[in-house]
């Protein structure tokens, strides 16, 4: 088991003991014959890991997009979607998460990506963590269409054409995946900006 894997278990079982520490200090504030609970007045110490942890899945979870678009790009580590098209989203397209190039569809006009979780993605996207695929229905090809829940996962460069570099926003389909790449980048950015 990696260390990021120990920290989810660690976070859910942390959660869990503070909710029972709060429900027992309570009912014995409550007793009538008990002394005044006393109130701690000490600072708060950084957040560890398990509590990063927590946080950044909890920001994932608000972060969440719906991304319904084409496929632009195949990549080796994931896919470069022109995400908002919204009538992907009707039956009976909605019932898989890959379609067929062949499909008709357009991007919506004048659409506009919400902040609210599960609002439409809106834009070039770099969608990572695609679910498996079985080979009778094939792999994800270019100008293919994608409609899958998306959590936020930091940013992607890759090359648009011949050397010119773009980033993108990056989102995963998996949330576990999500949580990790956003826990090692800023492991990674407090390690550089640490004094030496």
């Amino acid at each position: 088991m990696n260390r990021f894997t120990a920290l989810l278990f660690l976070s859910a079982f942390t959660l869990s003991a503070q909710t029972n520490q709060f429900t027992a200090t309570n009912a014995v504030a409550k007793t009538p014959s008990s002394p005044p609970a006393r109130v701690s007045t000490q600072t708060n110490p950084p957040p560890s890991d398990v509590q990063r942890a927590e946080q950044i899945r909890a920001e994932c979870l608000r972060g969440r997009r719906l991304i319904c678009g084409k496929i632009l790009k195949v990549l080796p580590d994931g896919l470069v979607v022109d995400s908002g098209y919204t009538d992907l989203l009707r039956p009976p397209l909605n019932k898989s998460w890959l379609l067929p190039g062949s499909v008709i569809a357009s991007r919506a006009a004048n659409v506009i990506e919400g902040r609210e979780p599960e609002s439409v993605c809106v834009g070039l996207v770099f969608l990572t963590d695609i679910p498996k695929v079985r080979e009778v229905a094939g792999k994800p090809k270019q100008y293919d269409y994608v409609v899958l829940m998306g959590y936020p996962a930091g940013q992607h460069t890759y090359a648009s054409a011949g050397t010119v570099q773009k980033t993108v926003r990056r989102f995963s389909a998996n949330i576990l995946n999500a949580v990790k790449l956003n826990f090692e980048a800023a492991e990674k950015s407090g390690a550089a900006s640490a004094p030496k």
